[in-house]
């Protein structure tokens, strides 16, 4: 089950008909009702006298977010087709539409995520075990565009963030000690992206996906549910079988990555995005984390430990 967005259906029928008619199955549709929770594009559950569907209509900023939509689709049928995501359908790539099966399910919020941490880990395994995505995804590279079209575009950067770079520098050393390989990832796994059927956790929006670092994953996870350090051991040692002190440090350091990454996503899309969202208030509380974190003697620690196995 997908949030809904409380719209006035008769509108959505008027702005988006043209674009429906052109996929077959949709043009026995029955209603449209605009789902919550998407930051880069729209979401509309879609009934037809067959079923139920979810069309995703990107929106005009992807380029600038590093979205790459061809990715998207076909990471997202690997992910369907290992029972992972939700299914493809159909895809217009000129368009900007991507029509996916409907799961029926509980949406995740940030508590859930803490009550489930096991079932995530499994989710997780079962996902990394895919066959290779499309493309690879890296933070590192992800915030160094980012950076570049910030200062390019003139968009505005929190005060002290380069600051920081040093210790961008010191996570790389320390994650080069130990090589970790990349395996099929989503990279931004919200609470809203976990649905639970009841019997499984599927996981949707494959925007970022790309092969990755499990452990990056598995920091983003914790870090976007705002859980505590020890909920990120629990999620560690479910996800490897055992406690295991060099990755909890290893995805603790991602997810400061991450949060130091997406600052700059927020300050782009505060920019460009037509969207009604304060992306720029959403950012700031990812890089005042960031800075805290940064300076803690948590952060010594965990350059040490990532290393030692």
């Amino acid at each position: 089950m997908y949030p809904e967005r409380v719209s006035d259906a008769s509108a959505l029928e008027r702005e988006f008909a043209p674009l429906f008619n052109k996929v077959a199955r949709l043009q026995t549709r029955t209603s449209i009702t605009e789902l919550s929770g998407g930051l880069t594009n729209r979401n509309f559950l879609i009934e037809t006298t067959e079923d139920k569907y979810v069309a995703r209509i990107s929106s005009n900023s992807s380029s600038l977010l590093s979205i790459d939509r061809g990715s998207e689709f076909i990471n997202s049928t690997i992910a369907g087709s290992g029972g992972v995501g939700a299914k493809v359908l159909d895809y217009l790539p000129g368009e900007g539409l991507l029509l996916i099966s409907y799961i029926q399910g509980k949406t995740f919020g940030a508590s859930d995520v803490g009550k489930n941490l096991e079932r995530i880990a499994t989710s997780l395994r079962q996902l990394h075990r895919l066959q290779e995505f499309d493309h690879e995804f890296n933070m590192f590279n992800t915030q160094k565009n980012y950076l570049s079209i910030v200062q390019a575009q003139g968009f505005r950067l929190p005060e002290k963030y380069l600051d920081f770079a040093p210790k961008v520098d010191e996570i790389k050393k320390a994650f080069a000690v130990l090589f970790e390989a990349l395996v099929p990832c989503n990279n931004d796994l919200l609470p809203g992206n976990f649905i639970d059927d009841g019997e499984k956790i599927w996981l949707i929006d494959y925007e970022y996906s790309g092969n990755n670092d499990a452990c990056f994953e598995i920091g983003n996870v914790w870090a976007e549910a705002f859980l505590p350090l020890g909920a990120l051991e629990e999620l560690v040692t479910a996800y490897y079988g055992g406690y295991r002190p060099d990755k909890v440090a290893r995805a603790w350091l991602w997810a400061l990555m991450a949060k130091y990454g997406w600052t700059l996503w927020a300050s782009i899309q505060s920019q460009v995005s037509d969207l009604d969202f304060d992306f720029w208030e959403w950012g700031m509380a990812k890089y005042e984390l960031a800075q805290s974190e940064f300076t803690s003697d948590y952060f010594k620690r965990a350059l040490v430990q990532v290393t030692q196995n």
